[in-house]
Order: C-alpha cells, then structure tokens, then sequence
C-alpha cells in the first residue's frame, strides 16, 4: 500500500466517523436496539355486545336441527246456566298455533403460515390467541346484530323487529311538542318510564310486571346526572329506582338509533326465558386445521336461531326519547 493510499484512507474512514452515517441496514439495526416495546400491548376497544349479557339464551336447541318450533295452546268456552236434563250445554276446548324459526348457520375462519408455525416452534413461544379471539369477535357481533334486530332474509327474527310487542306512545309534552328527553321536565320524564313499564301490567291484566327498563346510555347517563328538582339532592334515575323498587334500569347501547329515523328506543319488560330467548343451537366451534397451500385455516361456525317471544304482552317498546 502506498502512502498515498494510506491517506486517502485515513480521510475516508476520519470522514464516515464525522458523518456518523451508516448504510441502510446498520441503521436499522441499532434503531432497534434503540427502540423500546411495552410488554402490555394495547388493543383497540371494542363496545359491550349487550345481547346474550342482557336476554335469556336457550341452547337446548339440537345443532342438527333446521327449524324450531313452539306451540301456544288458548282455552276457549263458555258455561251457562242450565235447566235440569238439559242436552246443549255449551263446549270448551282448547285451540293451538304453531311458531316456527329457521336455524341458520353462522361460520368465519383463521388461519397460521406454515413460516408463522415454524417461527413459533423454533422460539418456544404459542402461536397467538389474537387471531382466535377475533373470529370470536365476528361471530359474537353478527350474533348481537341478528338477536336485536333480525334478518327478514333468513328469515331470523330479533327482539326489536318483533312486531307483535306492544307499543307506548311518548307523550309529546317538552318543548315544541317533542318528545326528546332533552327538551322535557324531570316530572315528565319519570311520567315516561312509569308510564312505559305500568302498561306491561295493564295490558296484560297483571299477569307481567316489568323487572326491566332498558334505555340507550345517552338517555341514561342523562337522567343519571340531572336533579329530581331545583330542591332535590336526588337524580332523576335514583327518585325512579326508589319508587320502583322491582324494576332495574340498564343502558343498552344498542338502543340508540334503533328504529329508522333514527329514533331512540326504550323497552320495559319481565325479563323471563319463560317469555323470551335467545337461541343459541350451537356454541362457537373450531374444526380441525386444514392446509391450503403454505397455510393452515381454521373453519369456524355456530347455529343460531333468533329471538322467539312467546308472551309479547310481557314487554313495551317506546321511540322517540
């Protein structure tokens, strides 16, 4: 090497040590050594699915089974009075009907690399559950949607689409004749929520009461901070709770917008599996693994059936709050 070589080598290396550039992959490198992972990870949050915290699920539904059906018998008849050997006494009996519900299946799917399984295997650690926890997640919101709302296409029914449960009618009393909670008194608005979970006795004729009150959490959260009065220490919920001791009030997030519009909806109910259910025909299931290609997928499915409403009288549904 000549010495001139040797100085012009010196210069280059004083002058990288100057820059303190590297190339693209030594960078990388120490940027990663520098970087700092929280071993907590944050996930995105997702809203409570209300639908199976909230309605009676029934899961004794066969998942083999493609309808289901209940029966609902009514006396009917009437006695008189009779002379004696009297021979047209007046007949009673007893009249059915027959309500069916299709059982449809719901199905999503997941799936490891085979570099994903090999990299798991060469460092000891399980493969991640996040991927199975979001094919849960898929079928749970489906589940939710169909059990609120139903599906007139596959002909599932849900509790808020079932027009057999009778309506209240809001009195149009706030401002501007309005029926918005916001625009109304706190007198008329504990007048709403008695009136409401009230005509679950009437129009049955005190076969139901209401241990229910279900209202979008806006509506809740609203009567939960505003005064009974100008004088009054106590909110408007907590003067409803202590005058209807009987009767829980829960937000239901799903409420909000419920009917078209969209209207806000509340409901007061017996909440009672022997009134109502959820049908659950099959709980979440995962098949076995099958490869497709460098890939293993995971099929998975459940059975679900909609909301029967045997005894619609035990429930009212009110909109726009």
């Amino acid at each position: 090497m000549t010495t001139e070589q040797m100085h012009y080598d010196e210069r280059d290396l004083r002058a990288i040590e100057a820059s303190g550039r590297l190339d693209a992959n030594e960078g990388i490198f120490f940027a990663r050594q520098l970087e700092y992972i929280r071993p907590k990870t944050y996930d995105v949050k997702r809203a409570q699915l209300n639908a199976i915290a909230l309605m009676p699920v029934d899961i004794s539904t066969n998942p083999g089974a493609e309808f289901i059906t209940y029966r609902q018998y009514d006396q009917v008849g009437i006695a008189k009075i009779i002379a004696n050997y009297a021979d047209d006494l007046p007949r009673a009996d007893v009249t059915g009907k027959e309500f069916t519900s299709p059982v449809r299946g719901i199905g999503d799917s997941y799936g490891y690399s085979v570099q994903e399984i090999r990299a798991a295997q060469y460092t000891g650690t399980d493969l991640s559950s996040k991927k199975q926890a979001a094919a849960r997640r898929a079928h749970d919101e489906l589940i939710n949607k169909l059990a609120w709302f139903g599906d007139a296409t596959s002909g599932l029914p849900g509790l808020l689409s079932n027009v057999n449960i009778p309506g209240y009618t809001v009195p149009a009393v706030g401002t501007g004749t309005s029926k918005l909670w916001t625009t109304k008194t706190p007198d008329q608005i504990i007048a709403d929520m008695n009136g409401i979970v009230n005509q679950v006795t009437t129009q049955s004729k005190g076969i139901h009461k209401a241990n229910q009150l279900w209202l979008p959490l806006a509506q809740y959260t609203y009567i939960g901070s505003v005064p009974r009065s100008a004088t009054s220490d106590t909110t408007i919920l907590e003067f409803f709770k202590m005058n209807n001791p009987g009767v829980e009030v829960k937000p239901v997030l799903e409420l909000a917008g419920a009917k078209a519009g969209p209207l806000d909806t509340m409901m007061a109910l017996e909440n009672s599996i022997d009134n109502f259910q959820l049908n659950l025909a099959m709980l979440f299931l995962q098949h076995a693994p099958q490869q497709r290609g460098l890939e293993f997928v995971i099929p998975c499915e459940s059975r679900f059936a909609g909301v029967t409403v045997e005894y619609p009288l035990s429930m009212a549904i009110a909109d726009s709050i």
